[in-house]
């Protein structure tokens, strides 16, 4: 049985173990680069070109570099300079420190964290080199290593990164509430610790100190963003925030810009994260969103023609396929024995004729054990009096205390009056949440602070009688799960009706 892994869970131990990580190299690469290193006939560029291979070494030059020059000097920005300032000599001893693996052995995590930095290389250089001709070099290091800090954490903890990529891009869960359960950090608070304790280049650590720091006016932008149709609006808004319009301008965007387009492409090109890069980019470019996505698809393809085939996922490989098609799927977990058990126990109890229940306080409570039985985290039975003027809170689980009291007038809410019309599901995802929510109560809102959330009626004798709200923890809700839903509402209706016929 594998041994549990540990791992820091603080700023100050994170900074301690990750300094001191170093990353490893393909053997491949580390040969290539000896024979290059050794070649007197190569210029500072060349040397500095053919590192872009081995990812490891350059973030060890370019932190050496700003470590010897760390108050003496400038800031070295370019791993051109980094390897002018550290002499051959010392890149080649740089070079043989870092542990060497065939390409395979390297953490599977960690390969496909360094893919989605080289793609962010080449969507800089497709967007921005050319327009930025005089500081192309701060533009291709800076989009490079702006991912370096995370290289490291999964050089040292490579599981991380399926669980980040499962919870946070599949099933939907808050960034920061996940990578304060795995890391007991902000993953961007760490990024930016590392940076400025490696000194890397400014770029990068203004990248995360407006992540972290200043979101506000990357929120404004990104607001603006979305009226992608109408240009002269949009320069409008800009001439009125003369603080936003001069932070847009900043050169220094781009890197965070090809780094935000890359990592939600490694999802999806037409997700919602990846609409708001594709649109904000439109707008420090001033292009229309059409030309922008044209331009991101063919450097994404000329990204993986220079990749070598393996088995790491490039966007790339997206834009063969449906436009809805998705690479990470739901990881589907079986239900446990015992609790596939108790679930047809229950459903037992409620479909037993003549009905097991003498009250109705009975009944929901082995509904609510049934609902939790098929995989539902947060449960709420809510009963309807006669003239659905009052919805009562009859049984709950999962949720704060104040639910066990809560009293509802469904006449405030547009949804709830829809459903005690007539029997009706309603499925809440991201994808629908924003025209639902607003209708829906605050004070259920605050019970489910969830984008996904399952919603049913249950009549009696053509009179809806029962709300249910049932959610996994905030997670996404996978078919299996919604299947089990709906045959456990089967169950609760005709223990409602077998109820209702008792001692006729």
């Amino acid at each position: 049985m594998p041994k549990p892994v540990h791992h820091p869970r603080n700023l100050t131990d994170w900074l301690k173990q990750l300094d001191s990580q170093l990353l490893p190299a393909s053997t491949e690469s580390q040969q290539q680069l000896r024979r290059a290193l050794a070649d007197s006939n190569r210029s500072m560029r060349e040397l500095a070109e053919s590192m872009q291979s081995c990812p490891a070494l350059a973030l060890s030059v370019m932190r050496e570099a700003n470590r010897k020059s760390s108050g003496l000097s400038e800031r070295t920005e370019s791993l051109e300079a980094a390897i002018s300032r550290l002499g051959i000599k010392r890149t080649e001893e740089l070079l043989n420190r870092l542990p060497a693996l065939p390409e395979q052995a390297l953490p599977k995590a960690l390969r496909q964290i360094l893919l989605i930095s080289q793609h962010a290389c080449q969507q800089a250089n497709g967007l921005f080199a050319g327009r930025l001709a005089r500081l192309w070099q701060e533009v291709h290091w800076g989009s490079l290593l702006f991912l370096s800090p995370i290289w490291t954490l999964l050089a040292a903890h490579p599981e991380l990164f399926d669980k980040w990529e499962q919870r946070v891009l599949v099933n939907g869960e808050a960034a920061t509430k996940v990578e304060q359960e795995l890391l007991g950090v902000p993953l961007l608070e760490l990024c930016l610790a590392l940076s400025e304790q490696w000194n890397l280049p400014e770029w990068i650590t203004q990248g995360y100190r407006l992540l972290v720091n200043d979101r506000r006016l990357l929120v404004k932008a990104l607001h603006i963003a979305r009226d992608n149709q109408h240009p002269l609006h949009q320069q409008q808004c800009l001439d009125s925030d003369s603080n936003l319009r001069r932070w847009l301008t900043l050169p220094a965007n781009s890197i965070l810009l090809a780094n935000g387009l890359a990592i939600s492409a490694h999802y999806a090109w037409n997700s919602p994260h990846s609409l708001r890069w594709q649109r904000l980019t439109g707008l420090f470019l001033q292009l229309p969103l059409d030309n922008v996505q044209q331009l991101l698809h063919q450097n994404a393809v000329n990204s993986a023609r220079q990749m070598p085939s393996s088995d790491l996922w490039h966007p790339a490989e997206a834009l063969l396929w449906p436009w809805s098609a998705r690479h990470l799927q739901a990881a589907v977990t079986q239900p446990s024995t015992a609790l596939v058990s108790a679930w047809r126990q229950h459903c037992a109890q409620l479909l037993a004729q003549p009905s097991a229940f003498t009250n109705v306080l009975q009944l929901t409570a082995c509904a609510n054990q049934a609902l939790q039985a098929c995989g539902m985290q947060r449960v709420l039975i809510l009963l309807a009096d006669r003239n659905h003027t009052r919805l009562i809170a009859q049984q709950q689980s999962g949720l704060d205390k104040a639910a066990a009291s809560l009293s509802l007038d469904p006449q405030q809410s547009q949804v709830l009056r829809r459903l005690l019309s007539a029997p009706a599901q309603l499925k809440l995802s991201p994808a629908n949440i924003a025209q639902f929510s607003a209708l829906l109560p605050g004070t259920l809102k605050n019970l489910f602070p969830s984008e996904h959330l399952l919603i049913r009626s249950i009549a009696n004798n053509n009179r809806v009688v029962m709300l249910i709200f049932t959610d996994q923890g905030g997670r996404a809700l996978s078919d299996t799960s919604v299947q089990g839903f709906g045959k456990t509402v089967q169950c609760i209706e005709r223990a409602l009706a077998s109820f209702a016929n008792r001692g006729r």
